[in-house]
């Protein structure tokens, strides 16, 4: 959580406004953008963007894999150029990982578990980046857009094997977000077994949307490559409206019926 800080009447899938309102006001980390700090960058942080003529004072083209990794071969350590240390695993690791899950819990409760593992994970992701994107782009986060804070905060994940992204906010008068996502590394792993499978990614959707939107949302996944679909998606609103989704599809719904019947709740 924040810095540590967490309001005593949250829960594990719904943390308290509190929370999410800290965690959209966490200043800038200059420790996240040490490697990618120039000689001319200096740590402030202005309230708009401002033209920088010549050379930028913090690196923005690092999305390569020779660049956004850190070899450590000496001590076998792998990071990230936020310093985090991260882990490649194969798809075998992936199907191991979720049926070994599954074994010990059942289907319902491995859902229920990579759902809020998602959820949580999302939440400290939009922690860290908040601070990470104030100081790379020295820039009150108030000031960015939306979109380009979005971009910002997925493309880490696609060089990392995430996937790639579309979202939609067409319908956002409506409560009605809507996400495509492609190359998902959950089930492009299992592949076609007739069910949706991306419950992490629902989660973390949940979260950053709910970090995004200051108040608590939910997420559920319309249509799964897992189901034979060309791609995932997932719709993120109120608790009421994704309970009905979730219930659409379990009664076999596509997701564009889904999404008419949402239109008109």
């Amino acid at each position: 959580m924040s810095r540590g800080i967490i309001d005593t009447e949250e829960t594990l899938d719904k943390p308290s406004q509190k929370t999410l309102q800290m965690i959209w006001k966490e200043g800038a980390d200059w420790n996240a953008v040490n490697l990618l700090k120039r000689p001319n960058a200096e740590e402030t942080v202005k309230p708009t963007f401002s033209v920088i003529k010549g050379v930028q004072p913090f690196e923005h083209n690092y999305y390569t894999s020779e660049a956004f990794y850190k070899h450590d071969t000496e001590r076998g350590v792998l990071k990230n150029v936020y310093g985090q240390r991260v882990m490649r695993v194969s798809e075998d690791f992936m199907i191991a990982m979720l049926g070994a899950l599954e074994d010990e819990v059942g289907q319902a409760g491995a859902t229920e578990i990579m759902y809020k593992c998602g959820y949580r994970w999302g939440l400290e992701d939009m922690r860290s980046f908040c601070g990470r994107a104030q100081a790379e782009f020295q820039v009150q986060l108030e000031k960015m857009r939306v979109g380009f804070l979005l971009e910002e905060w997925w493309w880490p994940l696609t060089i990392t094997g995430w996937g790639t992204w579309r979202y939609d906010f067409r319908q956002k008068e409506k409560g009605l977000l809507y996400v495509e996502l492609y190359e998902s590394a959950v089930a492009k792993s299992i592949g076609d077994i007739g069910s949706a499978v991306c419950y992490f990614y629902a989660g973390m959707f949940a979260a950053v949307f709910s970090v995004l939107a200051k108040r608590n949302l939910a997420s559920v996944e319309m249509q799964c490559y897992s189901m034979g679909e060309d791609y995932c998606k997932f719709v993120i609103s109120d608790y009421e409206k994704v309970d009905a989704a979730g219930f659409w599809r379990s009664q076999g719904a596509t997701s564009k019926d889904i999404m008419k019947k949402l239109s008109v709740m």
